[in-house]
């Protein structure tokens, strides 16, 4: 099995023609389709929302094609509630769900109506010092603790997770913010990162619904919502399968039905927090290769390098690789693909088996529509690169830049010695 590009090589070579590799290029059709196949999986909730993580990929021109769509946005800082403010996101469109928050992005938060998630109980006091009145509608962020399994496997460990909440605490939390004047609660977790398989959101749904219950009973409150938060992966190499949103929101459907309807509490609007899913499919760096190296293993260097992908530098991430060109041609190459960063582990790819690699080839590295670009850095005094969108009429609009060294500059003052570098 191999993964397809969402553009031909004719297509990136006349890209590169404008636009110099690397850059980032997302499918503005492939966003749209799959934003559209989402909401159509949670169509049987009236209440549901995505709210997108906009750390996951933070451009304006991208939040305004899933505002488009009828997203929110998720954020997690204060340059995330400015950038969601400045593409028009407003109130409960944005839910506002942070860790270790400084209180005055507390206070932005409310004063753009935004919906409060809390990461811990003390936070409660926090807002209290920074609000003249908490709102109407809050959220806490829960934690069950141990191991978190799907069939026998363990997919994560919520006990060593810095985030949300004991039952214990998110009860009482629930009782102190109803005496402050909350009148509406949401309930949100996050147990398993990039799941790659549709038993994920229903069994976290099950979780989370029945703690509802309980909660609702012990705390004497309405729960408004239940975020889901992320979590639903993406099938980062060409032999797993994808998630089925559809089969996944029809689970979610039937454990509603099973625990919160004969409860009473059929009124419960269902919230997601997608990252990945909605994005990382539909994102990809563009490189190209522009030295090879014949050592103790075969190098293939090209013109991108961790800083503008650092997954599989920090994590020994896996990112498929295509040879634009070369797509049926016989993997029968092994290559290290590597950067320029003075860092070993500066390797798109290790004993990767590929088609033979000119000098010039173009090499689409796959999913990296999420987490890829908003993690750059600058190391070594590297530049991030363009980010660019291939839109559904087949032009490309830029909808980044790409710095230049007056931007890697820009925030020294150092006797104006700098004041005419470009």
């Amino acid at each position: 099995m191999e993964k397809k590009p969402f553009a031909t090589r004719e297509k990136l070579e006349e890209i590169a023609k404008e636009y110099p590799t690397p850059f980032h290029l997302y499918d503005e059709k492939g966003i749209r389709e799959n934003a559209r196949a989402l909401k159509e999986a949670f169509s049987w909730n009236p209440g549901f929302k995505e709210y997108f993580a906009v750390k996951a990929t933070p451009n304006p021109f991208i939040l305004k094609i899933l505002q488009d769509m009828g997203c929110g946005t998720d954020c997690s800082s204060e340059t995330e509630l400015m950038l969601s403010k400045a593409c028009g996101f407003t109130g409960h469109d944005i839910m506002f769900s942070s860790n270790d928050t400084p209180p005055e992005e507390f206070k932005m938060a409310d004063e753009l109506g935004a919906i409060i998630n809390l990461d811990d109980f003390t936070h409660i006091a926090c807002v209290e010092k920074v609000l003249d009145t908490f709102p109407e509608t809050m959220s806490c962020r829960f934690n069950p603790g141990g191991l978190f399994r799907i069939s026998n496997d363990i997919m994560d460990n919520p006990g060593d997770s810095k985030y949300g909440m004991t039952e214990e605490q998110l009860t009482e939390a629930f009782r102190i913010l109803k005496d402050k004047g909350v009148k509406h609660f949401g309930i949100h977790a996050f147990l398993a990162s990039n799941t790659v398989t549709n038993e994920y959101y229903p069994l976290l749904a099950k979780i989370l619904f029945e703690l509802a219950v309980r909660v609702k009973n012990a705390a004497g409150v309405h729960i408004a919502f239940i975020n889901l938060s992320g979590g639903i992966g993406i099938p980062y190499r060409p032999d797993q399968e994808p998630n089925d949103i559809r089969v996944i929101g029809d689970g979610v459907r039937k454990v509603y039905e099973e625990v919160l309807v004969p409860a009473g509490m059929g009124d419960v609007a269902i919230f997601t927090e997608l990252g990945r899913f909605m994005l990382g499919p539909y994102g990809a760096l563009v490189t190209r290769a522009i030295h090879e190296k014949h050592t103790y293993k075969e190098y293939i260097g090209v013109d991108a390098c961790a800083v503008n992908l650092m997954r599989p530098a920090m994590y020994g991430a896996y990112h498929h690789i295509t040879v634009m060109g070369k797509e049926n041609a016989p993997c029968d190459h092994k290559y290290d693909v590597t950067g320029s960063l003075c860092e070993n582990n500066d390797k798109f790819a290790v004993d990767r088996m590929l088609p033979e690699i000119q000098m010039g080839d173009l090499l689409f590295i796959h999913d990296t529509g999420a987490h890829g670009f908003s993690m750059g850095y600058n190391y070594n005094g590297k530049l991030r690169s363009a980010e660019l969108l291939l839109q559904e009429d087949g032009s490309v609009r830029m909808i980044r830049r790409a710095e230049t060294p007056k931007d890697y500059f820009a925030t020294f003052d150092f006797c104006g010695l700098l004041k005419d570098v470009e």
